[in-house]
């Protein structure tokens, strides 16, 4: 197509060149050349018809159409040299006629004009023979114009064979377009839209399922090359679906076993309650009817010993509980309702109530905590434990004070930033991960008593609502617990800047 844009483009140029020149020379030249070949004849004849009335009469009147001929002679003889450019011919005769025209000029009309001005009378002959002159002018003129109108005729001629040929020309260029436009299309058709068909069809049939039928490799080398590179994918994505169908039954499996050891631990826990607690009822029961039965005959080392059994006996009690509703976290308390925190909070307090006028302890609840989605017992358990621990580890010479705070999270949506402050022995901030594991203690039974689940208890129940819990560990003169929980859109919080900057996504916590 290049090839034939180039040539039809060299050929066209060429031939409109030649109907342009064709159309030019005669438009531009000849035909302006007849019309001031005609013009030259008149103004002349109006010269020889001035010089002959003022012979005749001696009127000078008589002799303006002679000097008004001369410069249009003049203009004339210019324009025909102009326009008879590239016509030899046609320039020789015009040179004749204008060499004749001076000759009769300067031999007959300007002498005779002389002589009638000088009084002389100009003689018959001499008239006659004037005549003479012009008319062999005359002739050269009727040459002139033969010779004009056959070179007028030769360039139409030319103009019309020219456009003939530009308008067969342009057919045959179009002709032959539209015939290589066809030939395109057809082996277009063939060579590349056939196998684009028939390898779309395959990558249907592999998109329908049918990921184990390989693709046709045909057509040219970029189809080709096209194809092997789905079918290079078509066969990962087999793999890849063999590899996830594997995966799938063993996450089937996996599950099956899971909900087998869900179902175990259920059992468990039922049994932990139940079946083992009655017997430690039962040695803690025995042991105190052993001391009061038989006190008498026991000496001290004895009814010390009873006393550890029976003290053991009451803290596995305790701890099998602890187990049991740190198991129970999302599994038994698992509610989706709208949970009031202050009101959740006030209710903890009610609870802690004996604790909390044993220590004195001084409470500032916020004036509006805003509501979360959640379960309330859980949430009750949260304040529970976070306001228990702040009594149970206080200062011994002072009052616990226990200080509650929120305010909207500075970077997230719909969540609110908790804290809870108290003036207590506070965390030594090497231990801000380890308070929050299962059975972590920082002090011993003697100091204070405890399973060592509570903050662990805490970080699940939080995290089961969808926050993070963790310790600040730049703040000082007692202990400070910082927690985060979607609220409700519909319950928002004033702005407070207050509380400490929460803790990022991986943060320790």
């Amino acid at each position: 197509m290049v090839v034939l844009v180039v040539v039809f483009a060299v050929v066209g140029a060429v031939l409109l060149d030649r109907t342009t020149t064709a159309s030019d020379n005669l438009v531009g030249h000849l035909d302006p050349a007849a019309a001031q070949l005609a013009g030259l004849e008149a103004a002349l004849v109006d010269e020889e018809t001035g010089v002959r009335g003022y012979i005749l009469t001696g009127n000078p009147e008589f002799l303006q159409p002679y000097e008004q001929g001369e410069p249009i002679e003049r203009q004339a003889l210019s324009s025909l040299s102009r326009s008879l450019t590239g016509h030899p011919r046609a320039l020789a005769d015009t040179a004749a006629i204008e060499h004749a025209a001076a000759a009769w000029k300067a031999g007959y009309a300007q002498p005779f004009i002389d002589q009638t001005h000088g009084g002389r009378h100009v003689g018959d002959a001499q008239l006659a023979s004037s005549k003479a002159a012009f008319d062999r002018m005359r002739t050269l003129f009727v040459g002139a114009q033969h010779q004009l109108d056959a070179e007028r005729a030769s360039a139409t001629a030319t103009l019309v064979q020219a456009r003939r040929t530009r308008d067969w020309a342009f057919a045959a260029m179009l002709t032959v377009f539209l015939l290589s436009a066809v030939a395109l299309t057809v082996l277009l058709h063939v060579t590349v839209l056939r196998p684009l068909r028939v390898l779309r069809a395959a990558v249907h049939t592999v998109v329908a399922g049918h990921f184990d039928e390989p693709l046709p490799l045909s057509g040219p080398s970029d189809i080709r090359a096209l194809g092997k590179d789905v079918d290079a994918m078509r066969g990962r994505l087999a793999d890849a679906l063999d590899e996830a169908a594997r995966k799938h039954d063993a996450l089937t499996d996996q599950a099956v076993e899971l909900q087998r050891s869900n179902s175990e631990l259920e059992q468990f826990a039922y049994v932990a309650s139940h079946d083992l607690q009655e017997p430690l009822r039962k040695v803690a029961s025995f042991c105190q009817l052993l001391e009061r039965r038989y006190g008498d005959h026991l000496d001290d080392r004895a009814r010390q010993y009873i006393d550890f059994a029976v003290d053991g006996a009451k803290r596995m009690q305790i701890l099998i509980n602890d187990l049991l509703g740190f198991s129970r976290v999302g599994r038994v308390n698992d509610a989706r309702i709208p949970v009031d925190l202050g009101a959740s909070a006030r209710k903890a307090l009610g609870d802690l109530q004996a604790a909390v006028d044993d220590s004195h302890a001084r409470i500032d609840l916020p004036a509006h905590l805003p509501t979360v989605t959640g379960d309330p017992t859980l949430v009750g358990m949260l304040w529970q434990n976070l306001f228990g621990n702040a009594i149970k580890f206080r200062q011994p010479d002072q009052a616990p004070s226990i200080v509650v705070e929120a305010a909207p999270h500075p970077e997230e949506r719909d969540v609110v930033l908790i804290s809870v402050t108290d003036n207590g022995i506070g965390i030594p901030s090497q231990f801000a991960e380890k308070v929050f594991v299962i059975f972590q203690r920082l002090h011993g039974r003697d100091a204070y008593q405890g399973t060592g689940i509570g903050l662990a208890l805490c970080k699940k129940i939080v995290e089961y609502h969808g926050g993070r819990i963790w310790v600040d560990t730049a703040h000082t003169g007692g202990t400070r617990i910082c927690f985060t929980l979607p609220t409700q859109p519909s319950d928002p919080l004033p702005p407070s800047t207050a509380l400490p900057a929460p803790e990022r996504e991986g943060s320790p916590s």
